[in-house]
């Protein structure tokens, strides 16, 4: 049972994250305000809350339970995935898309190929956001009424009210501003339990010592490179394949919730600086959500779903005070999920699909209105469909597989997009909606392709591999774009800025 000075400090967390987030809505006066907060955030506030956003509850809980059960090489998704993929972002794809004034990244393709290619990687990121939001929600209601015992639409509701006023009101701005408070909460709860966890073990020597000792199923527990036939889902050739030239490059590189905040930067500085130090930061986030799980196979021993690792070890030795930082925390990468997501898919919606097809030269106030009411109907959406995910356990699981669907092919046709002139709108546009039906199939007859359970990330290896292929054969057949057609979009042309001079 939590004690009372637990009990102050989730709900001082809660009231507090709302109050700060609200403060920031003086600071919204057009939709550029809203979506990419006047380009005036600084560096630092924009890397805490690229790593916060991407790194929640689930994180913890799940890569805690990965770690028990297999060891260390789930660090791979931080160390090699993360961190190349980040400084990749950093020095060739954010400049351009931040010089070339762009709100989303279906707007670069949408420019570099055509209209038809930005709309279907509009929609397929909308639905994929507004799936996520109803698992997030669901995951915060859970933990709130484990926590605090409140009842599940309780929970649901007073997370939907507090992260839905703030985003609303406060834009883009407030979801970065709130998540610097939640990165610097969860890794003061985070660290403390690694800290007091390693001191209960007995050192880090300690623990390998008597995890060696557990049996051959821990043989390969300090392994981070895992071989090619190894039961847990990470071999090296996934990893380094799937992972590493995929699924990280893709989610850095092509996920509006990341690359929207580095567009919100004060100058292209700043915008490069603020991946470089997110990716300093993500160093340390294995060492947050892995070690735990792995302490616990010394502490707990035995247990029968690696899942609860986590909170056995909160429950067994964190004293009363830090239980309540710590379950802030939890919360804190909840809600930085969340107003990501809200305030991303808003701004897809307006900028990809409202304004180039439903009102076309409308006045800055109207798409501003027409964001926020766009953040409140994704709230109905995300609370309404919450209920989703206790009738399906494994949803989060299959919302992740999802992503693998269109992550390849998506990063495929980027990547030829902004380095090879000859890439024409028809080689991106076959390369795209080929490669998002190939996933799937590949998906739908798993059983016949792979050996593994959840082959997600052979998927967008494959996927990446044939959108890449038939977007260079394509484009060989089909008509080149100018010279002036590809001004600014490309990276062996001079950068047009729209507008505006740096």
């Amino acid at each position: 049972m939590l004690a009372g000075i637990d009990y102050f400090i989730v709900i001082a967390y809660i009231i507090g994250m709302l109050l700060l987030g609200l403060y920031f809505k003086k600071f919204v006066n057009s939709s550029e305000d809203y979506f990419l907060g006047g380009k005036s955030l600084p560096f630092w506030a924009i890397g805490m809350s690229i790593v916060v956003s991407d790194i929640g509850a689930l994180d913890f809980v799940g890569v805690s339970g990965q770690a028990y059960r297999y060891g260390i090489s789930v660090g791979n998704f931080d160390w090699v995935g993360s961190v190349p993929a980040m400084l990749l972002a950093a020095f060739i794809f954010i400049p351009y898309f931040w010089r070339g004034g762009m709100y989303t990244i279906p707007e670069y393709l949408g420019r570099r190929y055509n209209q038809k290619v930005r709309t279907i990687a509009s929609v397929t990121w909308i639905l994929f956001f507004a799936l996520d939001l109803g698992v997030l929600f669901w995951a915060s209601a859970v933990l709130l009424n484990v926590l605090m015992g409140w009842p599940i639409w309780i929970s649901i509701l007073a997370t939907a009210g507090v992260v839905g006023l703030y985003t609303y009101f406060g834009g883009i701005t407030a979801v970065i501003m709130t998540d610097v408070v939640q990165f610097i909460i969860m890794f003061i709860g985070g660290f403390a339990l690694v800290f007091l966890s390693l001191y209960e073990v007995g050192g880090w020597d300690n623990m390998v010592d008597k995890i060696a000792t557990m049996g051959p199923e821990y043989r390969n527990h300090f392994d981070i490179i895992q071989p090619q036939d190894t039961k847990s889902p990470f071999p090296w050739t996934g990893i380094l394949f799937g992972l590493t030239f995929v699924m990280a490059n893709a989610y850095m590189i092509g996920n509006q919730s990341i690359v929207q905040r580095c567009l919100t930067a004060k100058n292209e500085w700043h915008a490069k600086a603020s991946m470089i130090f997110g990716s300093a930061l993500k160093m340390f986030i294995p060492i947050l959500v892995l070690f735990p799980g792995l302490m616990a196979v010394v502490v707990h021993p035995g247990l029968e779903d690696g899942d609860q690792a986590l909170p056995m070890m909160i429950k067994s030795i964190l004293p009363p005070g830090l239980v309540g930082l710590m379950f802030a925390a939890f919360f804190a990468g909840l809600m930085s999920s969340v107003d990501s997501l809200l305030n991303s898919t808003a701004t897809l919606f307006t900028k990809d699909i409202y304004e180039p097809f439903i009102k076309k030269g409308a006045d800055d106030k109207h798409y501003l209105k027409v964001g926020q009411i766009t953040t409140l109907v994704l709230l109905l959406i995300g609370v309404a469909t919450s209920p989703i995910s206790s009738d399906f356990p494994g949803i989060y699981v299959a919302i992740q597989t999802f992503m693998s669907y269109f992550q390849g092919p998506i990063f495929a046709i980027l990547l030829l997009g902004i380095f090879w002139k000859r890439t024409t709108e028809w080689g991106g546009l076959s390369a795209l909606v080929i490669g998002i039906g190939f996933a799937v199939y590949l998906n739908v007859f798993k059983e016949q392709f792979f050996t593994i359970e959840d082959p997600f990330l052979y998927i967008s290896w494959w996927s990446f591999l044939l959108g890449f292929i038939i977007n260079v054969v394509v484009s060989l057949l089909t008509k080149k774009h100018t010279e002036e057609q590809l001004k600014g979009l490309v990276f062996s042309s001079k950068i047009l800025v729209e507008n505006k001079k740096l």
